[in-house]
């Protein structure tokens, strides 16, 4: 069974920074697509970034402040935010289009959630 973890969450202030990473373990042939979404309390989740077909793309918000990366060898992503603010504030969700062992299809991952937050 594949399985995405992420970790690196925790307390900053207004400004200061977090890496967050994403780790897929379990029989994946390739992963087609990586990304990372956040959600707030009584808000819906959203897109902070993903990449495919190699490009990076990222919300509004995130731009010229977060980046996303990866390290296919090791089936790893991460998510590097600097200038952090308060709006921040929310449970980030790594997410994967993959092609599991067991299957010849793309398929949909998530983790499990890493909370974040930004000090007022």
């Amino acid at each position: 069974q594949v399985q995405l973890v992420e970790s690196g969450g925790g307390l900053v202030q207004p400004g200061g920074s977090l890496r967050l990473s994403c780790a897929a373990s379990g029989s994946i042939i390739s992963i087609v697509a990586m990304g990372w979404y956040r959600q707030a309390p009584g808000e819906e989740r959203e897109l902070v970034a993903k990449i495919r077909g190699g490009s990076p793309v990222y919300a509004e918000s995130a731009k010229g402040r977060f980046t996303i990366s990866r390290d296919n060898g090791k089936n790893t992503w991460y998510l590097q935010m600097n200038s952090l603010q308060s709006e921040d504030t929310a449970v980030y969700y790594c997410n994967a289009d993959l092609i599991p062992g067991s299957g010849w299809h793309p398929a949909d991952y998530w983790g499990q959630g890493t909370q974040v937050t930004v000090s007022s």
